[in-house]
């Protein structure tokens, strides 16, 4: 399968890292202000995507198997990438209405991450297979940590309201 090993561009080695390197920072910060921009009332809703599942265990499953206590400090918080942002590093408070905001902003972050993942399969336009591939990885190490913290916290904290 030659055509396989053809990228459908050609182009030099500096400007196909340079070119990866661009387009991945507009993917990140483009669908992050795009998601930024979604009201906040649409993530309020119940959408089957962002449900917690009993599975989850409250949360404590991604403690078992990923040991997200260790980790989760490490992993950058997105929410103060634009002015007005909701940060999620840490809890500020306990007070009801501040834990209600910070669950709908973990589905806006979850939901932020998994279309980050969605346009990977442009990378294969200009890059040789494997390094579309490459790419596959890269797109899956960076937001599936994202994703699985945000389902962690929203489960601790939808624990709390219906304990």
């Amino acid at each position: 399968m030659e055509v396989l090993k053809i990228p459908v561009i050609n182009i030099t080695n500096f400007w196909i890292i340079f070119l990866n390197i661009f387009v991945w920072l507009i993917i990140h910060v483009g669908i992050s202000y795009m998601c930024f921009k979604i009201p906040l009332s649409f993530f309020m809703k119940d959408i089957r995507w962002f449900r917690v599942r009993n599975w989850e265990l409250k949360g404590k499953i991604y403690q078992r198997i990923f040991n997200i206590k260790r980790w989760k400090g490490i992993i950058p918080d997105g929410g103060s990438l634009f002015n007005k942002g909701f940060p999620k590093k840490s809890l500020k408070n306990s007070h009801f209405e501040y834990l209600k905001i910070f669950l709908y902003e973990t589905k806006r972050a979850e939901f932020t991450h998994w279309l980050i993942i969605l346009p990977v399969p442009i990378f294969f336009i200009w890059n040789l297979w494997w390094i579309g591939i490459i790419m596959i990885i890269y797109a899956l190490i960076v937001n599936i940590p994202c994703i699985l913290l945000q389902r962690y916290n929203r489960a601790r904290i939808e624990y709390l309201f219906y304990r």
